[in-house]
């Protein structure tokens, strides 16, 4: 169980809006700048050292200032770089990612009788080089045929798409890797998680965000080894990345490419808040 309040502090480089959270299964002071919350402080409750905690978060924040200011900085440029991709500003042209790879959005009217709107991967002309230019590669596009019958908007159209192309990439992943780590999950989930990209429990059951799909493929397979080994050891101690690295050598650079490219994936698809 834990509680939150919106605090606020003043900085070198001004004030600084946080939120404060107190937690009984948090062991220790722990900081965190979250692409959609902001700055986010857990405490522990309930425990010993708990005042002590406490005390302690204002020099803690001081201590840190740079290194807070220049996350919010990255993610601000991140924001800024989303281009049409939130929910409700889905229109033609957007740019949408997809196994690491940019994709342009194109509508389509469906055919007479169509019922269910479809999507397929297409090319167009970049138009950067001269017509018919055999060297130019086009652009890679998503394109959504949209049934008239279909009440769905395309938003939820490509949602849906991106879901069951993510099921599938996991599952393939998980038949790859598990049976080298003696390991067959009993049940996998693909949801729309906030903070995490993957998690297991002792139960056997695994669970991933399906906006792995749209990072490159080596991230996605990253996440599943990262949770399958999970199975074998509970906890990140050297036993634990010693199980990763065996089957994913480089893990590290994918792990780091999540962290730096966390809001351009959340903000895809995302319900853009009202106006206040």
């Amino acid at each position: 169980m834990a509680t939150e309040s919106a605090e606020q502090i003043d900085l070198a480089d001004g004030p600084l809006t946080y939120t404060l959270r107190r937690s009984r299964r948090a062991r220790r002071l722990r900081l965190s700048v979250d692409p959609r919350r902001g700055v986010v402080v857990t405490i522990p409750s309930g425990r010993p050292g708990t005042r002590e905690a406490a005390a302690h978060v204002e020099s803690f924040l001081r201590d840190r200032e740079r290194w807070i200011r220049d996350h919010l900085a990255r993610q601000a440029r991140a924001r800024g770089a989303t281009v049409g991709a939130g929910l409700d500003s889905l229109v033609e042209g957007a740019r949408l990612p997809y196994r690491g790879v940019d994709h342009r959005l194109r509508l389509e009217r469906a055919g007479p009788g169509v019922r269910r709107s479809s999507i397929l991967i297409g090319w167009s002309v970049s138009g950067d080089g001269p017509p018919g230019d055999p060297g130019d590669p086009g652009v890679r596009e998503l394109v959504i045929r949209v049934a008239p019958a279909d009440r769905r908007p395309p938003a939820r159209v490509l949602e849906a798409w991106f879901r069951q192309r993510a099921a599938d990439a996991i599952d393939a992943a998980i038949a790859a890797h598990g049976p080298a780590l003696g390991i067959q999950p009993v049940h996998v989930a693909v949801r729309d998680a906030r903070t995490r990209w993957g998690s297991a429990a002792r139960t056997g059951r695994l669970a991933f965000s399906w906006r792995l799909v749209l990072a490159p493929p080596e991230a996605l397979e990253t996440v599943v080894v990262h949770e399958l080994a999970h199975l074998r050891v509970f906890g990140h101690g050297p036993a634990f990345w010693a199980v990763v690295a065996s089957r994913v050598p480089d893990h590290r650079i994918w792990r780091r490419w999540l962290r730096q490219h966390s809001i351009e994936l959340h903000a895809t698809l995302a319900m853009e808040p009202a106006a206040a």
